[in-house]
């Protein structure tokens, strides 16, 4: 079947954006902080025992992330000075309340991320996602404090359905249809797609790829300094995707700070969340002559 949700547009055939300040990148972290069952298999450092219940091996693997990951990496974010746009399950409110307070001292941005990244709702009937949704946002806004106005489905999943129903709940934004350098409208009314990579992405260079820690800081930069240059005429998003049980890891703690200051320390950069690109994106850039 052809794709409804939104229509092909050449990135050299649209109007410029300006971002403010006169600002080239858009750059936000993406900081998918997770809970995952210990009973179900997932993202896995060794596929052998993946299928076990339970699987000390990945389980442990993966919940390092908030033990210990997690507060390495706001180490670095708070010395560079970087507000994380955070893709959030909803059990994380109830499991690490103490990350949640930490994000909300930092005024961190929530973008709802499912429930937890054990369950996906690819297979959901209507009733059940627009259920499902409606419980997922509403904990995240009563842990937070704050209603999510964006959303990415747990390993990027969605249904047909899902901006649709996800706008009946007054979000603005989904993430997880990763094709562009910039935001753009969805055929859903009141619907952004904001961009966000898979390739810049921890779990795609270390686990994927089993890159070194130098490899991820020239990857950083080249996307960077390749989207900067196209940037001169109209405005460019960066994301950097991080997952606190991998990058957090101690042997590549240092090389996150490399990255970031490199980004940072740039002019025409404006670092930013993305609920704040979502909102200028949606009162500046005219919408298509129907």
């Amino acid at each position: 079947m052809d794709n409804q949700l939104f229509d092909y547009s050449p990135i050299t055939e649209r109007d410029a954006i300006h971002w403010p300040g006169g600002a080239r990148i858009a750059f936000y972290v993406g900081l998918n902080i997770e809970h995952y069952q210990v009973d179900l298999p997932s993202t896995s450092i060794f596929p052998g025992t993946a299928q076990l219940a339970p699987d000390p091996l990945n389980y442990g693997w993966r919940d390092y992330g908030p033990r210990a990951g997690i507060w390495r990496l706001i180490e670095s974010l708070d010395r560079h000075q970087v507000r994380a746009s955070v893709m959030l399950n909803s059990d994380v409110g109830e499991r690490y309340p103490q990350i949640i307070q930490a994000g909300r001292d930092r005024d961190w941005a929530w973008v709802a991320h499912g429930k937890n990244n054990s369950i996906f709702q690819a297979d959901m009937t209507p009733d059940e996602e627009r259920a499902y949704l409606g419980e997922v946002i509403a904990a995240i806004e009563k842990a937070t404090r704050q209603r999510p106005r964006g959303w990415l489905g747990p390993a990027l999943t969605e249904t047909f359905r899902t901006p649709e129903l996800l706008a009946e709940l007054g979000l603005e934004y989904v993430l997880d249809w990763a094709n562009d350098d910039q935001p753009y409208r969805l055929n859903v009314p009141g619907m952004l797609s904001v961009p966000y990579s898979i390739e810049v992405n921890d779990i795609s260079l270390f686990v994927g790829k089993a890159l070194s820690g130098p490899d991820f800081v020239r990857i950083v930069k080249d996307q960077f300094d390749q989207l900067y240059a196209e940037s001169a005429e109209s405005g460019r998003v960066m994301s950097l995707v991080l997952h606190p049980f991998v990058i957090g890891q101690p042997f590549r703690h240092k090389y996150l700070d490399q990255a970031l200051e490199y980004v940072v320390n740039h002019t025409g950069v404006w670092l930013t969340t993305t609920d704040e690109i979502a909102e200028h994106y949606a009162r500046t850039a005219a919408a298509p002559a129907s």
